[in-house]
C-alpha cells in the first residue's frame, strides 16, 4: 500500500448515486446561499427605482432610446412605472436617457468625463423587464449552486470581477450606445464553471457529458449575442475573466490530502493540489492582472479596438437581410 496513489485508488472505487456527478465527496461543508439572492434583490430593487424616476407619462415627449420616442407608454395603468413605447424600448423598460442618468455604460463619459464608476454601476441596471427576468433566472440557476459549494467570497469575487472585465471589453469596442446588464457577470460564472470542470477533472465521473453540456450552453448564449442591440463583448469579456478566475479560486483539493489524517502510517499523502492546478492558477493570475491593466490603459487612452481588430465587429453583430448592425 505504501507505493499506491490514494487519489487514483479512490477514483476506481464504487460510487453511490448520492455522490451525483462527483466521484468523491471532499467533505467540504455546503454553505447557505445568501449572496446570490441579495444580488437578485438588488437588481430588482434597482430596476424599480429606475422605473420610478423614468416616469414615462411625464417624460415620453423628451425621451430618447431605440426609436424616435413616438407612441404611448405601455401598461399605462402602472402610472409612473409604465414602460416606454415599444418602438423606443422593445424590452419593456425605461428610456436610454434614464439608464444613462443612473450609470449606464457610456464610453464618452467613462473616457472623457472620468466616470470610471460606470464600469461597475452598469452591472446593476437592466434595459427592461424581459432583460431583467432572463438575467435573474440565469443568476439563480447558476449562482446558487456555485455559492453553496464554494462560498460567497469566491463566487462574489468572480461575479463582480467578471462583470468589470465585461464592461472593459465592451467599452473598448462600443462607443455609440449605452450598455447595461449583469450579462458579463453571468457569463463569468459560466466561465468559472468551465474552468472548475477542467481543473477538477479527476473527480468528475461523466466528464465528457458535463463538458459538452456546458460548452453547448455557452455557445448558444454567445450565438444569441450576435443579434443587434445585444452587447456580446460584455459576454465575451465576462466569460474570459470567469475562466481565469475559476482556475485561481475554484480548484478542489485531492482526495488523498483530504483523507491524510486517517491514513495508515507510511502511506504517501499527495499534496493539496495537483501540479497542473498550481500551473493553471499562476498563469491565470498573471493573465488576469495583465488583461485588466492593458484593458484599462487602452480604454482611458481612448483606443478604438476596432482599429486593431477589424473583424471583431462580427463577434457582437452579424448583419443579415433581416437586420442591420449599429455603426460602431
Amino acid at each position: 500500500m505504501r507505493g499506491h496513489d490514494i487519489e487514483s485508488r479512490a477514483e476506481k472505487g464504487n460510487r453511490t448515486p448520492a455522490e451525483n456527478s462527483y466521484a468523491i465527496e471532499d467533505r467540504e461543508r455546503n454553505w447557505i446561499s445568501w449572496l446570490i439572492p441579495v444580488f437578485v434583490v438588488a437588481n430588482v430593487a434597482m430596476f424599480v427605482v429606475v422605473m420610478y424616476f423614468n416616469n414615462c407619462p411625464k417624460r415620453i415627449g423628451s425621451s430618447r432610446g431605440f426609436g424616435d420616442g413616438d407612441g404611448k407608454c405601455v401598461a399605462r395603468f402602472l402610472g409612473r412605472f409604465s414602460f416606454q413605447p415599444l418602438g423606443e424600448n422593445p424590452l419593456f423598460g425605461p428610456s436610454s436617457s434614464t439608464l444613462d442618468r443612473f450609470g449606464g455604460l457610456n464610453w464618452e463619459k467613462v473616457v472623457h468625463q472620468h466616470q470610471g464608476w460606470r464600469l461597475i454601476s452598469c452591472m446593476w441596471l437592466h434595459a427592461g423587464i424581459l432583460h431583467l427576468l432572463a438575467n435573474m433566472l440565469s443568476l439563480i440557476f447558476i449562482g446558487i449552486r456555485l455559492e453553496q459549494y464554494y462560498g460567497f467570497v469566491r463566487i462574489g469575487i468572480i461575479y463582480l470581477l467578471s462583470g468589470f472585465g465585461g464592461s472593459i471589453l465592451s467599452s473598448l469596442f462600443i462607443r455609440n450606445s449605452i450598455s447595461v446588464g449583469a450579462s458579463g457577470a453571468l457569463f463569468g460564472l459560466l466561465g468559472a464553471m468551465l474552468s472548475e470542470l477542467i481543473t477538477n477533472w479527476s473527480i468528475y465521473t461523466n466528464k465528457v457529458a458535463a463538458l459538452l453540456t456546458l460548452i453547448v450552453i455557452v455557445v448558444i448564449n454567445l450565438a444569441v449575442g450576435i443579434l443587434p442591440h445585444v452587447d456580446n463583448f460584455a459576454h465575451i469579456g465576462g466569460f474570459l475573466t470567469g475562466i481565469l478566475l475559476g482556475f485561481i479560486l475554484l480548484p478542489r483539493p485531492q482526495y488523498g490530502w483530504l483523507e491524510r489524517h486517517g491514513l495508515p502510517a507510511g502511506v504517501r499523502v499527495s499534496s493539496k493540489y495537483k501540479a497542473y492546478q498550481y500551473v493553471l492558477c499562476v498563469v491565470s493570475l498573471i493573465l488576469v492582472i495583465a488583461g485588466f491593466a492593458v484593458g484599462l490603459v487602452m480604454l482611458f487612452r481612448g483606443v478604438n479596438a476596432y482599429e486593431r481588430c477589424h473583424w471583431c465587429r462580427y463577434a457582437s453583430c452579424v448583419p443579415t437581410s433581416k437586420w442591420k448592425c449599429d455603426d460602431t
